[in-house]
């Protein structure tokens, strides 16, 4: 099962990513994709360290995510990924290709046979930023998301805590 889970920042889409993919048997892996440049993010890292559950195997990946999955999808029944959205920050800060970099993840995403949870935010209900550096990333973020979308069996939409589903697939496994 595939699982996107889209909202706003501090939506709750986390928190809403995580209780689902606890409820869940098996080993679980969260794998983290900030990086704590300033003190403010390392507040933000050590936050979410300490909401986590115990029984987790955290991974801390910014860049190779796809590798990662690969790497981890037999050992591990439940997988989540917080966030997509840092992870294309690191893609661009360290100039990588995103397109060929969506184009692995979501071939290792639909690989694992377990269940992956894929927390991002939807940054495209805002106005139209005002600089090029982030008018692409809100393209970019925005073309990443609809194809994770397209991959996953469900997706969710949080808004102020609360979980809306906007995509259940019935017809058997994508």
């Amino acid at each position: 099962m595939k699982v996107f889970v889209l909202g706003g920042a501090r939506s709750g889409k986390s928190a809403f990513a995580l209780a689902q993919a606890s409820s869940l048997p098996g080993r679980k892996a969260y794998i983290a994709t900030a990086q704590a440049f300033d003190d403010e993010m390392k507040v933000r890292i050590e936050r979410h360290r300490q909401e986590r559950p115990d029984g987790w195997d955290t991974f801390e990946e910014p860049l190779d995510l796809p590798g990662l999955l690969l790497k981890i999808k037999d050992s591990h029944d439940v997988i989540l990924i917080d966030c997509l959205t840092l992870w294309l920050s690191n893609l661009m800060l360290a100039d990588r290709d995103i397109p060929a970099a969506t184009e692995s993840f979501i071939s290792a995403l639909t690989s694992v046979g377990g269940s992956v949870f894929a927390v991002s935010n939807e940054v495209g209900f805002g106005i139209v930023p005002e600089n090029e550096m982030a008018r692409k990333f809100r393209d970019l973020a925005g073309t990443l998301n609809q194809r994770v979308a397209a991959a996953a069996d469900q997706v969710y939409l949080v808004a102020a805590g609360i979980p809306i589903k906007i995509k259940e697939v019935t017809d058997g496994p994508h």
